[in-house]
């Protein structure tokens, strides 16, 4: 059986208490939610810009995703959450510059998209990952 390995990194926000920035098992990398937040100073960016929050947040991802021992090319699958359902097109397209300058090859990360309230007003977006070395 392998270790349960927490995950840290100064390239992301701090977590909570209550939750790791993200773990690794074996091969796989599960990564928290994250959001538009800057890991220097912790405060949340961008307000009412869902397309630079969306790309803060996936560098806070990837981060992650590379302090597991991954690259962005191992994440297999992205939950994307938004509050509002009329930022969709503006954050696919965000989504799929940062994703296609951030992976190599034909095969992209699976993907949801969920809309929901956050645990934060200035929060448009958050997204967590699973990624399989």
């Amino acid at each position: 059986m392998s270790e349960k390995i927490e995950i840290r990194t100064t390239g992301a926000p701090a977590p909570a208490r209550t939750f790791s920035q993200g773990v690794r098992k074996g091969p796989f990398v599960q990564v928290s939610g994250q959001g538009p937040v800057d890991p220097a100073t912790s405060e949340y960016l961008f307000p009412g810009d869902v397309a630079a929050q969306t790309t803060r947040t996936l560098e806070n991802v990837k981060a992650i995703v590379e302090a597991g021992g991954a690259t962005f090319d191992d994440v297999v699958m992205l939950r994307v959450y938004l509050t509002k359902r009329e930022d969709f097109s503006i954050m696919n397209d965000a989504y799929g510059e940062f994703v296609s300058a951030n992976t190599t090859g034909d095969v992209l990360p699976s993907r949801t998209t969920v809309f929901t309230g956050l645990p934060r007003e200035e929060m448009l977006v958050e997204i967590d990952a699973i990624a399989v070395v």
